[in-house]
């Protein structure tokens, strides 16, 4: 399935979910969803994003490790239905989106967490959630300032 239309779903998903348990299991899979967009976007994405779209796997898969991982039947992985990566910039658009709904939803549940276990995997989840926004909004500006510049080739 295409990157956009994975991260939507995640999106709706993580809206509707329960809180709790249900809500980091939605949690873990959005973090695993930026794993596998930064490593698509690592391989075969553009070349000045590269470095930060390994970043962003590294901190997503950080993300994904301080969280119990959700028991899932292997077609319920959407980061596993990843099949496309359409258009970079829309996919990074709306995966910076889903990342601040991730910290929300993390901070919710942090600030109800019955016990210090919880509050803490909530901390570092939302630590690795932000670090990861922040390396989308990096390559979101490296294709502005890369379409910026195309232009100014072609005219010279």
């Amino acid at each position: 399935m295409e990157a956009v239309r994975l991260i939507l779903a995640s999106r709706r998903a993580l809206a509707g979910s329960g809180g709790g348990p249900e809500t980091l299991a939605e949690v873990w899979q959005a973090q695993a969803l930026a794993q596998a967009i930064g490593s698509r976007l690592a391989v075969s994405g553009p070349p000045e994003l590269r470095g930060e779209a390994l970043g962003l796997t590294e901190l997503a898969g950080r993300g994904c490790g301080v969280l119990d991982a959700p028991d899932l039947d292997p077609g319920d992985l959407r980061a596993a239905q990843l099949t496309g990566l359409e258009d970079a910039r829309q996919a990074l658009l709306c995966l910076g989106g889903l990342l601040g709904e991730v910290g929300i939803a993390l901070v919710g549940i942090a600030s109800s967490a019955a016990d210090e276990s919880t509050y803490w995997q909530c901390m570092e989840a939302i630590d690795a959630a932000d670090e990861s926004r922040d390396r989308v909004r990096e390559m979101l500006r490296k294709l502005a300032a890369r379409e910026e510049a195309l232009p100014e080739r072609e005219a010279g």
